[in-house]
């Protein structure tokens, strides 16, 4: 097949630094090329991802209404130009507006809860059958269907195969906060669960140095308990700390206080073989097996029951969830699946 796909226009495929989706994309396109596929790649100019072609967006802004009619109008040519069997978007949903009206298969891919106005007005205006949406969880599929479609839930993949699985960890192995260190990822119960648990945590992850709430959450909430009683704050880590820092951990504990969309996180500590202890909200249960590859809590004290309950868990089970739901194979082959499955129908009718 050809296959056109788009990243947002503001972060490089693959991202120099941090990038979640950015990564997600180039892996993809690395693995459908080595599918035998041909792939075209609409991303921020600079961007090194090896597509068989590589369309830059002339705008770089996806708030911008500008760049916005400028990369619609780009996008229709750039198809135009490519002649894609299927195109699969992972940018604005606006873009394809010119190619509602085609034969062309459109997937439409949400990283976060997909507004409804915007969702629903691209199934009306689309030609029967022309496009399909996914979200990166189950959560956020059920998120999208009010609106109408055609909705999966394909998860977001960590790399399985560049992250160690570590079978055991010392019996006084850490615990490991590694996120965004602010409210919503639930640093302040990490903490006050390792105080009470007489448990070391690492925290690892950016924080807010401004004068906005999460800023203040930091400075209120996380600085005075760093350096006491075992809490450990790092900064942020590269891909190589992370290994190391995942793989020698008792738990990654991320007790999240809201509606994570997936979290690639919690499947890069699974692949190391690292339980999570996390709370049932978004897409964890979809991630997480209670009692399995980790725990899912209500309560501080809930956490603090699932800290010293966590070492009887299968290392290797951990593991193996990663590989078979959330490594790059099992995630591209669901892609390629999609593919085909709407492909098939469009060109039935």
């Amino acid at each position: 097949m050809r296959l056109l796909l788009t990243a947002d226009p503001e972060i490089e495929v693959p991202p120099r630094l941090y990038g979640g989706i950015e990564r997600i994309v180039d892996v993809l396109v690395r693995r459908l090329r080595a599918a035998g596929h041909i792939v075209g790649l609409v991303a921020r100019p600079g961007s090194s991802c090896p597509a068989d072609a590589v369309f830059a967006w002339p705008g770089q802004s996806s708030l911008s209404r500008r760049d916005t009619v400028a990369n619609t109008h780009f996008l229709w040519k750039t198809t135009r130009a490519f002649e894609p069997d299927l195109v699969h978007s992972f940018s604005r949903v606006a873009y394809l507006l010119p190619l509602l009206r085609g034969r062309i298969p459109l997937v439409m891919s949400y990283q976060r809860e997909p507004t409804r106005r915007t969702s629903g007005l691209a199934v009306k205006l689309a030609s029967p059958g022309v496009i399909t949406f996914t979200g990166c969880s189950e959560y956020i599929a059920r998120r999208g269907r009010p609106a109408g479609g055609e909705w999966y839930g394909i998860p977001n993949f960590a790399d399985t195969e560049a992250l160690s699985f570590v079978p055991s960890v010392a019996a006084d192995a850490p615990l490991v906060f590694l996120s965004r260190v602010e409210e919503i990822k639930g640093a302040h119960w990490a903490i006050e669960i390792a105080r009470r648990t007489g448990r070391r945590l690492v925290i690892a992850g950016n924080h807010s140095k401004g004068n906005d709430p999460e800023g203040e959450f930091w400075r209120r909430r996380i600085v005075p308990e760093i350096g006491k009683g075992g809490i450990e704050y790092i900064g942020p880590v590269d891909d190589v700390q992370k290994n190391a820092l995942l793989g020698q951990a008792r738990a990654m504990l991320v007790p999240i206080q809201w509606n994570e969309p997936f979290g690639i996180v919690f499947a890069e500590a699974l692949a190391c073989g690292t339980p999570v202890i996390s709370c049932p909200r978004g897409a964890l249960p979809e991630i997480v097996r209670p009692g399995i590859d980790g725990f899912l809590i209500g309560s501080i004290e809930e956490g603090c029951d699932a800290v010293e309950r966590v070492a009887a868990l299968d290392r290797a089970a951990c593991r193996r969830q990663a590989e078979e739901h959330f490594s790059p194979g099992a995630v591209v082959a669901r892609y390629l699946d999609l593919y085909a499955k709407v492909s098939a129908r469009l060109a039935a009718r």
